[in-house]
């Protein structure tokens, strides 16, 4: 079942004269966000308990908080062990321990599926490097549109803007370097990743702006260390927001050369890096096969485990060994073949939907060879997560669709920092991902009342 105010929405929107049937068209959005979502924006926002969303956020942060101890309680402290078992090499582990003396911010975002019962957790993407931000547009465009605004305040509606928490995070950050005064920031994506990025990193930038933060946009050869200073275009830098991610500076033979100028600068303190590469220990999908797989929970309290039955999928690290599944101990590949429509292929370090294999969307053969290449490497295997239904009035039909829905919730360190909604139609059987699915739609997320 759905809410009481989605109910009373739709119910109003089902109306042939509903003011609220088009009120996304009539709302009036910032240009670089109408130029770079403007054709995948959904008819409608989608609506949450506040205490609901709430509570998913702050078993996010415990999850968070556990990610870090993983080393520590099962591999006795050897973070090479810990980074060897979730699928980093050597050098991919080098990188991320560079400033590992600090602890990494809790700044993340993660993708939650509701089943009719409660959220999943399918990833968390722990690090700053994070796409759909600038959907807190949504919720004060559609504040403007007079019905919609009625309807809000007729159910005691709010959000949290997701722009607005990170720009007090990069303040708060620089406040060490700036001392009060306004920061200037730098968002610094990995050599020749600009250009393709930009109309998405412009909507950014038009957000934090309307937030107060005039960020630069830069690649990691463009800035200088002057005296554990950075520079972009000559002109200082009290904050890098790191976009640039483990992956790109791998591409690169000499990548950790490239980046160690913004490392020495947030050690020597004139430049400060949110997040630094530490957090991207955690952000690597086979953290969460470990806490999902019962050979470890000995290393876990009754309510860690409980936490992690209650929010995760069933999820292994696919290796060639048994495992349990339903409660009976089996060969972890024959029950992979046998449940291939229950199951989703995904590798440990990597983002966007690549690499993935949908099981309930590939013939047996497909699977199958999936599986066994899969095996060589660093792959997870998940089990699929069934969506409720959410009821979305068609604006040009006036008829009632049915879609499914993959809610990202955002930290940052002010804490639970706002929401935002990929969907699909329900008969469409893919990855809801705007550039693996050209058929996701996008909206922000209100909060309704206790």
């Amino acid at each position: 079942m759905t809410d009481s105010v989605t109910e009373d929405y739709i119910k109003r929107c089902l109306d042939p004269q509903s003011e609220l049937r088009d009120v996304v068209a009539k709302a009036r959005f910032p240009q670089q966000y109408l130029q770079c979502f403007g054709d995948r924006l959904m008819p409608r926002p989608f609506f949450v308990a506040e205490s609901e969303i709430r509570r998913a956020a702050a078993d996010l942060a415990d999850f968070f908080r556990i990610l870090q101890t993983l080393p520590g309680r099962m591999f006795g402290g050897d973070l090479a062990a810990y980074c060897s078992q979730v699928g980093f090499n050597p050098r991919e582990a080098g990188l991320m321990r560079r400033l590992a003396d600090q602890p990494p911010e809790l700044y993340g975002r993660s993708d939650l599926y509701h089943d009719g019962v409660g959220f999943k957790l399918l990833e968390f993407n722990v690090g700053s490097q994070l796409g759909g931000i600038d959907q807190a547009q949504v919720m004060p465009a559609l504040m403007q549109v007079e019905p919609f605004r009625r309807f809000a305040e007729e159910h005691g509606l709010g959000h949290v803007h997701t722009g607005e928490q990170i720009a007090r995070s990069l303040r708060a950050a620089a406040e060490p370097v700036a001392r009060g005064a306004q920061p200037v920031v730098a968002l610094l994506e990995a050599d020749g990743a600009l250009r393709p990025l930009m109309p998405l990193l412009l909507s950014f930038q038009e957000m934090l702006r309307g937030c107060g933060i005039d960020l630069m946009l830069g690649e990691v050869s463009q800035v200088v260390n002057n005296n554990g200073k950075l520079y972009l275009d000559g002109t200082p830098i009290d904050v890098v927001l790191r976009y640039f991610s483990l992956n790109q500076v791998m591409s690169d033979p000499a990548g950790e050369a490239a980046v160690e100028p913004i490392f020495a600068a947030h050690e020597a303190g004139g430049t400060i890096l949110l997040t630094t590469m530490e957090s991207l220990l955690y952000a690597n999908k086979g953290s969460l096969a470990l806490l999902s797989d019962p050979r470890w929970r000995e290393a876990f309290t009754d309510d860690e485990v409980e936490l992690f039955d209650r929010v995760l999928p069933w999820t292994r690290l696919l290796v060639d060994a048994e495992t349990e599944a339903g409660g009976e101990s089996v060969k972890l590949l024959d029950y992979c073949r046998s449940e291939r429509q229950n199951l989703i292929l995904k590798p440990c370090n990597d983002h966007g939907g690549r690499g993935i294999t949908v099981g309930w969307m590939s013939t047996d053969r497909e699977w199958a060879a999936a599986l066994d290449s899969a095996v060589a490497g660093k792959y997870i295997v998940q089990e699929r997560v069934r969506q409720r239904h959410e009821p979305v009035v068609n604006p040009q039909t006036g008829e009632l669709e049915t879609w499914v829905a993959c809610w990202s919730t955002f930290l940052t360190p002010m804490g639970y920092s706002g929401s935002h909604i990929r969907a699909l139609p329900s008969d469409q059987l893919g990855i809801i991902n705007r550039g693996a699915n050209a058929a996701t739609r996008l909206t922000g997320v209100f909060h309704t009342p206790a």
